[in-house]
């Protein structure tokens, strides 16, 4: 059984993303930037083997989708923490009502949304609506943002329904 639909591979290796990807050469380079990023009220991003593994196989990608999806418009985005480097004070506070660590792994549409990952590996929008739940796991992520599928929205305690 394949990981993605055949969908959600087209828009991935149309974006250069290839099965055994791995730039691990690169995701330490962030992984050290974001590390020693600090905000100037002191926060600072936590950095996991969960982030370490989506940008190494994921990172850099640019997925140009958009227009109407399963259920939700798509809007194009790209794996690259560095691109939501200067939310360290607002994954710090979503992540401590979600009860977990939160580290940048990228943005939406242009700095519209930004994504996240906690340790479990489960990935997280944060946009100027509120957070969503993008699913468990990156794959289930990146096929949700490819797809249009309608996310989980987080309520204000933490929790969220997933949709099926």
């Amino acid at each position: 059984m394949s990981r993605f639909s055949t969908e959600v591979v087209y828009e991935l290796k149309r974006a250069g993303w290839r099965v055994g990807r791995k730039r691990l050469e690169q995701a330490e380079v962030w992984a050290k930037e974001v590390a020693d990023h600090t905000s100037p009220d002191g926060y600072r991003h936590s950095v996991f083997p969960a982030a370490l593994d989506a940008w190494s196989e994921f990172g850099g990608l640019r997925v140009a989708v958009d227009g109407p999806g399963a259920a939700v418009a798509r809007r194009p985005f790209t794996v690259d923490p560095t691109l939501a480097l200067h939310l360290t004070r607002t994954l710090a506070d979503v992540g401590r009502s979600l009860g977990t660590n939160l580290c940048p792994l990228g943005a939406e549409d242009g700095g519209a949304g930004f994504l996240a990952i906690d340790p479990a590996g489960r990935v997280f929008a944060i946009d100027h609506t509120g957070e969503w739940f993008l699913g468990a796991s990156v794959d289930a992520a990146l096929a949700t943002l490819i797809l249009g599928t309608a996310p989980a929205r987080v309520h204000d305690d933490g929790t969220w329904e997933t949709v099926r």
